[in-house]
């Protein structure tokens, strides 16, 4: 589950899966849980430890812990039960502020609330909520908003009888008849693509398994595109094409990703002109391109892949625009012809800029949007194609989060764009290109009081031994006195280049009304400060996110916001090994940890090579074939480096149908922990049975998991409502 709040972009490439295979049934022993509230005398489950050597270059590991893996074995599932009911009995005295807490979250939430619409093909579309229900609504009106409503899903009925349900990548037909939809009820993010008349309402028969759920249709209204993915490894691996009434088996492979280094997806463009297949690995990418007026033709390729050449495009009259790292670390805009698409023919639009990051870009008829990084905040920029006369729009904050949204039309001069921060809910803005004016659609209404002006935001810096300045965003409530003695959160990603931006999170206000100062520490690892950030934060230089991170840590402490017996370190997937890699290292700095879907395994996990979406994620954290590399992972894998020291009090979790860090990797960690540690802080482990890496799909159900989360940390620190 990824703790507070916070956005997961799922193209992003966290970890991925790890399967081993062909292991040995193995009995397992447990000591008993009693039935005792009192957390004095619990006993904790007690893995047994059956050794398993694991050599290469001559270094051989013992992982007692290794028979974990097997998630048919009943016995492995009665211990993650048995774990779950000492958590269950340990949290106990705090069911009461759980609930309260969960009461008090979803207080906060307007239950019947609705998107703000967007308008395409002659239909306006939007996603509403009903009050007391856990799932949105699908629907459109046709001309005008005026007109009567069409619910194309209500995913509320869809979802009866499932423990999880999650409907994702809606698309209409040109004629906008038709729609495809992925429908995944285990959560392992397995999606059947469903087809539904939307004049009739009937589902159609031709449902498609094991696919990314996402599908681009053809300008005949009845073939479509879509990603095929390995059922063992969930690598999205084979384009296929399906003719509407055709039975799914019959579907012609068109494209078949054999790298497995590489994933591949389509699309269409913004244009509607041209269907995308994109390939892409950490470093490189590739995409071939087809007209939706010929589904039966050949796919082009833009650029054929090159090893560290990234691109990525979209298409606008007689151009492909594309953003590359082409000698330009931080990129730069290019654009080429449709008819001359390799890199010998693209001309420079946006030159490359020491300073500042491009991030992304929106193409409208008259105007050129660009989402820029500089200086770790985001900058909007506005040019003119006629006169290339531009300007950026003034956001007004010291730390904040800002994004293009969804334009889908070309001759609008409306750039819709969200913007949130630490004090500020998410809006919806409408800015007029020409006249420079903002309509703001919509602000997030928090209920139950809630007034920005309570609460303080700044940014603030740290520094690290080697004296780069780590930067860190805050926000606690007016009036609190900054005497050392305030709890306190702080949050990190660090990874994968992936940016946490800080936006608002109405859940958060739990913390900050109970006096906690929440920091968000903008490690190295991700892109804040643009590309060089991240390639600080990889490979052989991964160790800085963790000192990074620790660094922030001892600077919240000497600037008197906090104090080690009040932070608490929060992190999830990757972010999960940075909270494993931090306790290794300074675990005397925090009172507690809460550390989700931890990926901590690391070495034996990038040693699978039997497993594609491993070999994928060389160019992140090395390759430990390498004895260079073995070395350096073995250096900081989390739990390759448990020793015999003090933990704080940490509360891990994880999801029995994870496709991205394999529950056993948080269940191996703690039995391991708890046989190592010399304190008694206690030390939790709750796996949901029913979910994955993204935790519960109800809207309401996932707020339990937060609930919970910050009850432990409350627990420790004598907090009890």
């Amino acid at each position: 589950m990824l703790s507070l709040g916070f956005k997961f972009n799922t193209e992003i490439k966290m970890r991925k899966i790890y399967f081993l295979k062909n292991q040995t049934i193995i009995i397992i022993f447990f000591m008993v849980v009693t039935s005792c509230t009192n957390k004095n005398n619990m006993i904790p489950p007690d893995a047994k430890k059956i050794a398993k050597e694991l050599t290469i270059h001559g270094d051989t590991r013992v992982d007692n812990y290794y028979w974990l893996n097997e998630r048919e074995n009943s016995e492995v599932i009665e211990y993650l039960k048995a774990e779950n009911e000492y958590t269950k009995a340990i949290l106990k005295p705090t069911e009461k502020l759980q609930e309260n807490l969960f009461l008090e979250m979803k207080s906060r939430i307007k239950e019947a609330d609705e998107s703000v619409p967007y308008e395409k093909n002659g239909y306006f579309y939007y996603t509403r909520y009903e009050e007391g229900k856990e799932y949105p609504i699908y629907c459109r009106k046709k001309g005008s908003l005026e007109s009567d409503e069409e619910i194309m899903l209500n995913v509320n009925d869809m979802a009866e009888g499932y423990e999880y349900f999650r409907v994702r990548s809606l698309r209409v037909s040109p004629n906008n008849k038709l729609l495809a939809f992925g429908v995944d009820t285990v959560s392992r993010r397995i999606y059947t693509i469903h087809i539904k008349n939307l004049e009739t309402g009937e589902i159609y028969k031709d449902a498609i398994p094991v696919t990314t759920g996402s599908a681009a249709w053809a300008n005949d209204n009845k073939t479509m595109f879509y990603t095929k993915k390995d059922e063992t490894t969930l690598r999205s691996m084979k384009v296929c094409r399906h003719i509407l009434g055709q039975d799914p088996e019959m579907d012609k492979e068109i494209y078949h990703e054999e790298d497995e280094t590489f994933s591949t997806s389509v699309w269409k463009t913004k244009s509607d002109e041209y269907i995308v297949i994109g390939s892409y690995s950490t470093l490189s990418e590739e995409y071939r391109f087809l007209s939706t007026d010929n589904p039966m033709g050949e796919f082009s390729v833009i650029q054929p892949r090159e090893r560290g050449l990234e691109y990525s495009i979209e298409h606008f009259g007689d151009y492909f625009y594309i953003k590359t790292n082409l000698e330009a670390k931080n990129f730069r805009l290019m654009r080429t012809p449709v008819t001359k698409t390799s890199k010998e023919n693209w001309e420079e639009v946006i030159p490359h800029r020491k300073d500042v990051f491009l991030e992304g870009m929106e193409l409208f008829k008259k105007y050129l949007v660009l989402e820029e990084r500089k200086e770790g905040l985001t900058q909007l920029r506005i040019i003119k194609w006629e006169d290339n006369s531009e300007h950026y729009l003034d956001f007004g904050e010291e730390t904040y989060t800002a994004y293009i949204s969804y334009n889908p039309s070309f001759e609008s001069e409306y750039l819709r764009y969200n913007y949130s921060s630490l004090t500020t809910p998410n809006s919806t803005i409408d800015y007029q290109m020409t006249t420079q004016e903002k309509v703001i659609k919509k602000e997030q209404e928090v209920l139950g009081g809630f007034d920005k002006n309570n609460y303080e935001a700044k940014r603030i810096f740290a520094t690290a031994d080697d004296g780069t300045k780590i930067p860190m965003s805050l926000v606690y409530r007016k009036g609190i006195k900054l005497d050392g003695n305030n709890p306190a959160l702080l949050y990190a990603y660090g990874s994968y280049g992936s940016t946490m931006d800080p936006y608002f999170s109405s859940i958060r206000l739990s913390l900050l009304d109970r006096g906690f100062v929440f920091a968000l520490a903008h490690v190295r690892g991700g892109q804040y400060l643009g590309r060089q950030w991240y390639e600080d934060g990889k490979l052989l230089k991964k160790i800085n996110t963790f000192t990074d991170f620790n660094d922030c840590a001892e600077h919240l402490i000497d600037m008197n916001y906090t104090n080690s017996e009040k932070l608490f370190a929060m992190g999830g997937s990757a972010g999960g090994l940075l909270m494993g890699a931090i306790v290794n290292l300074q675990p005397e700095l925090y009172k507690g940890v809460v550390a989700a879907v931890p990926f901590v395994d690391v070495v034996t996990t990038m040693l699978d090579e039997s497993i594609p979406l491993t070999t994928s994620e060389f160019d992140e954290w090395g390759d430990p074939k390498d004895k260079e590399y073995y070395d350096y992972m073995l250096s900081y894998s989390p739990y390759d480096q448990v020793k015999e020291q003090d933990y704080p009090a940490m509360l891990v979790t994880t999801g029995l149908h994870d496709s991205q860090v394999q529950y056993w990797e948080p269940a191996k960690w703690v039995a391991k922990l708890r046989d190592m540690k010399t304190d008694d802080n206690v030390l939790l482990l709750h796996t949901n049975m029913d979910t994955g890496h993204g935790g519960a799909s109800g809207r309401f159900e996932a707020l339990k998991e937060y609930a919970m989360e910050y009850a432990f940390m409350f627990q420790q620190i004598g907090i009890k409502e």
